[in-house]
């Protein structure tokens, strides 16, 4: 495998993580949770969501916990804006980067957002303009990208052209997302490969669910063919998106687990991965819930060689 020496760890909990938790977090702990992950120094922390409160009522507070975090030098803090009334809320909060966000599925959208690809593209394009009126660095998700509920396999050729339309928008960072967490390596692998050889002027991330149990295998494929960084979320929270209610879980890859994996294999992070499965511990102490990882459990390497042995 062709593994980089180092890779971008993005951390997605505060929005990805807490907008499917089914459950109000007051301010205060948003605040908390995100100042605790800047303690542990993340390169890239994503907020909250400028999203509509009766579509996401769990981000209804997002310009107020913008305004309430503690911004750590060499942290860039970013926020959700699926349209462009989101961008144009979140251009003032003091951020640093907006995410935009198209599905490959058509289906996924016409059920979920009522939109053509068209339109979603457009609202997309015009996102993307207001970020970069505002001097703020933009990055466009491309969800269902690989594996739709509804449709099942996503075609590549499908993925690769909607990549292809948003570039020539000027957009030139993206990440990539199965969203159900049901890809599979060879076909991560593949679609990665044609991305970054068809686009050599972009950059492109994956955003990781892990359904299926693949994920470790999924990002060492798309770390192979070209990924530059991953999008994960501390204590495996949050992932979940409007689908099927059979689907039950599609978490995100908890970070924890994430850069103990990267670490593992030699792979820079900029994180220490102590500190982060410290912070995974204190996040979910401040959301009292129960970490969805090995790392936060003490299933590490350097937790099993520091345990008391038997004589």
């Amino acid at each position: 495998m062709r593994i980089p020496d180092r890779v971008l760890v993005s951390e997605v909990a505060p929005r990805d993580g807490l907008q499917s938790l089914g459950r109000w977090i007051e301010t205060e702990a948003k605040v908390a949770m995100v100042d605790r992950l800047s303690e542990a120094g993340f390169p890239v922390i994503e907020v909250t969501g400028f999203v509509h409160p009766r579509v996401i009522p769990a981000l209804r507070d997002a310009e107020e916990v913008c305004a309430r975090i503690r911004r750590r030098p060499g942290t860039i803090y970013r926020a959700l804006v699926p349209n462009a009334r989101g961008a144009e809320r979140a251009r003032g909060a003091g951020l640093d980067e907006l995410l935009g966000l198209v599905t490959v599925s058509e289906t996924y959208l016409r059920k979920n957002q009522n939109m053509t690809q068209d339109e979603a593209v457009s609202e997309a394009a015009s996102a993307f303009r207001i970020a970069d009126a505002a001097g703020l660095g933009f990055v466009m998700a491309v969800g269902v990208a690989l594996w739709c509920t509804y449709e099942g396999a996503i075609p590549d050729d499908r993925t690769v052209a909607l990549v292809g339309r948003l570039r020539n928008a000027g957009i030139r960072r993206f990440y990539i997302a199965g969203s159900a967490g049901l890809e599979d390596p060879r076909q991560v692998g593949r679609v990665f490969g044609r991305l970054t050889d068809a686009h050599p002027d972009c950059t492109f991330g994956y955003h990781v669910h892990d359904l299926a149990g693949m994920a470790s295998a999924n990002i060492l494929a798309a770390l192979d063919a070209g990924a530059a960084f991953i999008e994960s979320a501390v204590c495996g929270l949050g992932g979940g998106i409007a689908m099927p209610g059979q689907l039950g879980s599609v978490g995100n890859i908890p970070t924890e687990d994430l850069v103990a994996m990267l670490d593992a294999m030699g792979v820079a992070t900029g994180l220490d991965p102590k500190a982060v499965q410290a912070a995974a511990r204190d996040v979910a102490r401040i959301l009292d819930i129960t970490p969805r990882s090995r790392a936060a459990a003490g299933l590490t390497r350097w937790d099993i060689l520091n345990e008391p042995k038997a004589v």
